[in-house]
């Protein structure tokens, strides 16, 4: 049943309740209260009980019989089984283990030292002799040091990024409906993913000071080849008049297809399809899919950080910036550059000489 999970309220334990007076079985009253018949079999399993547990009458005579087996059956009674999940609720989620002021000290010291919380823990998990008192997991660390009642601490502080309050998992909601005929990175075939085929480029945008101006990006992930546009707003039409400076100088064996994020500045690429380029996009908040393009412009941030005006910024400047980034030697390619990595694909490519996008 695709719904949101929800506990049992009070009436539909009395339903329970009612159901098994009747002699019906777990699947039936499931089916009857549009429930999974595991919810209600584990409800049953974990809140029935024995009246000779819990009832004086039988006290006297327990002793007696205790060795003899069970004075009653189980039974299932709403109000017992409700005031028992009510119970394992109030008690749920606690942070037991920073009642003991020697885990306390522990941690908040090694968060003085540079540890993390994930090396607090995982000291503990194996076994070293100076590790935590007790065994804990990083999550409850995180929670512990983010709970109100340790705010004054401010241990926030001592973590490597250092945000005064934690960031969602997974990110915030995001809708990708408003991008015309979007397909997701999910489909992109593996001879892209593994960078076996040359010709495959990953994009986006380098933002100026207050938003007003930026740099359109491109990286061959192959080559890790960088070319810039400079644009003058971070509107979708400069945006994909930007990538079509880029393209249209390349083979198109040279320039098979593009990854890109969801920013509103992607919404018209669809219109690189008049160079036969299909246009991937990433999931929202997944920058890391497109790691080879980040990591360059994090490069290029060295020349322009941020913060930058560039609004006086002309393209031939920009062209020497991405010139000397296409000419470090990098490990991945062998140290040979990025240009002559370049040059060497386009040579193969029939020995087609093009003016190389700066």
């Amino acid at each position: 049943m695709d719904q949101e999970y929800r506990h049992l309220c009070l009436d539909e334990r009395i339903e329970i309740e009612k159901g098994l007076e009747r002699g019906e079985s777990g699947r039936s009253i499931a089916k009857r209260l549009n429930r999974n018949p595991s919810t209600i079999c584990r409800e049953i399993r974990r809140n029935a009980w024995r009246p000779s547990n819990t009832s004086a009458a039988y006290r006297p005579v327990k002793l007696y019989w205790c060795r003899r087996g069970h004075l009653t059956q189980m039974e299932y009674r709403a109000s017992v089984a409700h005031h028992r999940a009510a119970s394992r609720a109030q008690n749920s989620h606690q942070m037991i283990v920073f009642t003991s002021d020697e885990m306390v000290d522990y941690v908040v010291t090694r968060l003085r030292d540079g540890w993390t919380p994930a090396m607090i823990a995982g000291r503990r998990q194996a076994g070293f002799s100076d590790c935590a008192p007790h065994r804990v997991s990083h999550e409850t660390i995180y929670r512990w040091i983010y709970s109100k009642d340790q705010q004054h601490r401010r241990l926030f502080e001592y973590l490597v990024r250092g945000r005064k309050t934690r960031r969602h998992k997974h990110g915030r909601r995001v809708h990708s409906s408003g991008i015309r005929y979007r397909i997701s990175i999910s489909q992109r075939p593996c001879e892209i993913d593994d960078r076996s085929q040359f010709g495959h480029w990953e994009g986006d945008t380098v933002v100026g000071r207050a938003h007003k101006n930026g740099i359109h990006t491109e990286v061959e992930r192959t080559t890790r080849f960088l070319a810039a546009r400079t644009l003058t707003s971070l509107t979708s039409h400069d945006t994909v008049d930007a990538q079509k400076d880029i393209f249209h100088r390349l083979p198109p064996e040279a320039a098979r297809s593009v990854t890109l994020d969801n920013g509103s500045e992607n919404h018209r690429a669809h219109e690189l399809d008049e160079y036969a380029m299909p246009v991937y996009y990433c999931h929202p908040y997944c920058s890391w899919e497109r790691g080879t393009n980040e990591n360059t412009n994090g490069v290029l941030r060295r020349y322009l950080p941020k913060g930058t005006d560039f609004t006086d910024l002309t393209q031939h400047d920009l062209d020497e910036i991405v010139t000397a980034i296409n000419n470090r030697p990098l490990k991945c390619l062998g140290w040979y550059t990025p240009a002559e990595a370049f040059n060497h694909q386009l040579e193969l490519l029939a020995n087609v000489t093009v003016a190389l996008p700066n």
